[in-house]
């Protein structure tokens, strides 16, 4: 299985508002709170390792049920080491798993591969609408300066959540409810994007509008759409 354990399939580029989040219905959008991983910085872990494995290595790798290499990012999201996921890697996969998830993380630099299109100007063009503008990720504390230092445009944003150093993780409402709480802003005025489907559900669940990301285009033209006054594209 390749990708996160426990997805869901959500309509994508679509505010989302289900579970506690019906009662925003209608109410303006005035803070906008972004994921990081392939929704503002690329994350492509294959890049980190191309410099010693093959194509076919690497998309074994990929498939959580023979790695566990999801379910290892899972536990230092969490709050777990990096030396303790390695750990759990050879205790539960065996090799050669053990040692490609050891090279990764001593490379996971590597595999971030610069912002995602258009996510820079979005987030200008959000500031300047007079929009507040926050970061929630799922990122384990060891790792998360590698994106911090790497992409400076992520240190306009007025917050940043990091669910490593917390000990909780997306999708468990807690880390959304923690979120706001640390911002001062409200859930029933804010909107998440997320580009995992089981997190914009985590996020309704807190009272939180959402939406699955999957281009800029159709982010921007849901904001456009829901009352927020950005640029559209020409």
């Amino acid at each position: 299985m390749k990708g996160w354990p426990g997805e869901i399939q959500v309509e994508a580029d679509v505010i989302q508002a289900g579970w506690q989040a019906a009662q925003a219905q209608g109410q303006p959008i005035e803070q906008v709170i972004f994921d990081f991983g392939n929704v503002l910085i690329r994350w492509q872990p294959e890049m980190a390792m191309v410099a010693r494995y093959g194509r076919s290595s690497i998309e074994a790798m990929l498939d959580d049920n023979r790695s566990g290499f999801y379910r290892a990012n899972n536990m230092m999201d969490g709050g777990a080491t990096c030396a303790q996921a390695c750990d759990w890697v050879a205790a539960e996969c065996g090799s050669p798993w053990d040692a490609m998830f050891a090279y990764y993380c001593d490379h996971f630099v590597d595999s971030l591969t610069g912002p995602v299109p258009g996510a820079r100007m979005l987030v200008e063009d959000l500031k300047a609408a007079g929009l507040g503008v926050w970061g929630l990720t799922n990122w384990g504390a060891e790792l998360f300066h590698h994106a911090w230092d790497g992409d400076s445009f992520l240190h306009r944003l007025d917050g940043v959540v990091v669910s490593g150093p917390i000990h909780m993780r997306k999708p468990d409402p807690a880390i959304y409810r923690y979120a706001l709480d640390q911002f001062g802003i409200q859930a029933g005025r804010t909107l998440f994007v997320d580009d995992k489907g089981m997190n914009v559900v985590g996020a309704n669940k807190a009272g939180i509008r959402s939406l699955r990301f999957s281009d800029p285009y159709g982010l921007r033209t849901a904001l456009i759409e829901a009352g927020v006054n950005i640029p559209q594209v020409q």
